[in-house]
């Protein structure tokens, strides 16, 4: 499971693992938020309803969910269930309130945080996303700070300082010996 804080480049890292290691499997969250132009449902995300997604609660359907600027998001555990009990690795992308409900469910999952080399680069990479004004800015660095200070809730920290690279790191450490399945892959809590 990869997080960090936003503008570290989980994307572009992600993007880079499907590239160079097609052998990963990739999650794909569920949204209630409607599709951008040029995404793909199932794909990109799985558009669903909001009673869908309400659904998808409860009936323990999800590993974790959020809630972020009006819109829910969450990780349908069937689908890693399947490729956990196959012995294929299994990553998924999601944001820091995320991977504190997946590491309360499975304690044994491998938590992986994406840091920027430098808060310098991170203000950087933050800035450079386009014309949002000063008070957006100032809070998506006071957000980003506060996810920095999390990072000692991750089992391993690994610095995006080289996609490529930080792509490489990551697939290591999923193709590493995993410590045992998630909950509702045979072995029940």
């Amino acid at each position: 499971m990869l997080s960090g804080p936003s503008g570290v480049g989980k994307g572009t890292v992600v993007a880079e693992v499907r590239r160079r290691h097609p052998e990963v499997w990739v999650s794909v969250s569920a949204t209630t938020r409607r599709p951008r132009p040029g995404e793909v449902d199932g794909v990109h995300y799985h558009f669903v309803s909001a009673a869908e997604f309400d659904r998808l609660i409860a009936t323990d359907g999800l590993l974790e969910w959020a809630e972020y600027a009006g819109n829910r998001y969450g990780t349908p555990l069937a689908p890693v269930q399947a490729q956990l009990a196959s012995g294929r690795p299994a990553l998924l992308e999601i944001e820091l309130q995320g991977a504190r409900q997946v590491r309360a469910r499975a304690p044994e999952a491998q938590l992986v945080f994406l840091a920027p080399p430098s808060w310098a680069e991170l203000v950087s990479r933050l800035a450079g996303r386009g014309s949002e004004p000063a008070a957006v800015q100032e809070r998506r660095l006071a957000i980003a700070q506060a996810e920095l200070d999390s990072s000692g809730e991750f089992d391993v920290v690994v610095v995006n300082d080289d996609v490529a690279r930080a792509a490489d790191e990551l697939v290591g450490l999923l193709t590493a010996p995993s410590p045992g399945p998630l909950p509702g892959t045979g072995a029940h809590e």
